[in-house]
């Protein structure tokens, strides 16, 4: 029997929260789709079938010429083998299966398809974490789970490669904005529908003076030169290739036609280290 994955996100509590989102604050949404666009535009391919995964589809509206909006749900409404571009945007980081996601997007994918994937990587608000957790040791006597784990880029590049893709690409586009306060900062990631949804949340009220140490920390270790308070987006672009027989391949060890020295035009054994 297949055991079901873990369950480190509460999905419905996710589900409310982004009903409440405000549409002015999904400028990390809008990132995203920018970034999508100037990367779909360097691919030499018409799309002519695309979807996007998504959990809000305003964001995403006209993207491609008769794209498909979905939403992030764990099992994902798109059919085997119907597009030849699927874009997962800014929900993999709330995934409690990520593999399952990227794999449920290459059965949705035909051969030589087109997968891109934007999510939250791992530095995505370091500074928060690190306060939050100095201020909970002091004021509660332990951590809870706070600041939801994101992937680091090495290990978001490989899910690619666990789920079947070829060709797989993983790089970064870092954020840094700058809030007054603690109390600006978590408003909002409320308006974003980007506050804590661990299933294994600390669910009682906390004391005010956790926030106001808390808020000590932060401005003590990372505030900037005009006393504001930064906090870092972590971008992680995915692109994955659906396998085909027409797809570059790389070349087997010990199949090279030329030696090195040869291709270099230097003697044999000059070489440098």
């Amino acid at each position: 029997m297949t055991q079901a994955p873990t369950q480190i996100f509460d999905r419905e509590t996710l589900t409310a929260r982004r009903a409440r989102h405000n549409p002015e604050a999904l400028f990390l949404h809008q990132l995203a789709r920018d970034e999508a666009e100037d990367r779909l535009s360097l691919v030499n391919r018409t799309f002519t079938a695309p979807a996007v995964v998504c959990p809000f589809p305003a964001v995403w509206e006209g993207v491609l010429p008769g794209v498909k909006l979905v939403p992030d749900d764990e099992l994902l409404a798109l059919a085997p083998g119907a597009h030849d571009v699927v874009i997962h945007a800014m929900g993999l980081h709330w995934a409690n299966d990520p593999v399952g996601q990227l794999i449920q997007c290459r059965r949705a994918l035909r051969e030589d398809g087109l997968l891109l994937v934007l999510t939250l990587g791992g530095q995505t608000l370091h500074q928060l974490r690190a306060a939050m957790a100095e201020a909970e040791a002091a004021v509660l006597g332990g951590l809870s789970p706070r600041v939801a784990p994101m992937g680091e880029i090495r290990d978001l590049g490989g899910l690619l490669q666990r789920a079947g893709f070829a060709l797989p690409v993983a790089d970064v586009v870092p954020l840094t904005a700058e809030y007054r306060d603690l109390t600006h900062l978590i408003h909002d990631l409320r308006a974003m529908g980007e506050t804590n949804a661990m299933a294994q949340r600390l669910k009682r009220p906390v004391p005010r003076s956790l926030f106001q140490l808390a808020d000590h920390i932060y401005r003590t270790h990372f505030a900037t030169a005009e006393g504001r308070l930064p906090a870092t987006f972590e971008l992680v672009c995915l692109t994955g290739w659906t396998p085909s027989d027409t797809q570059q391949k790389p070349l087997r060890p010990g199949s090279a036609k030329m030696r090195l020295a040869d291709a270099l035009k230097v003697p044999e054994g000059k070489l440098d280290p």
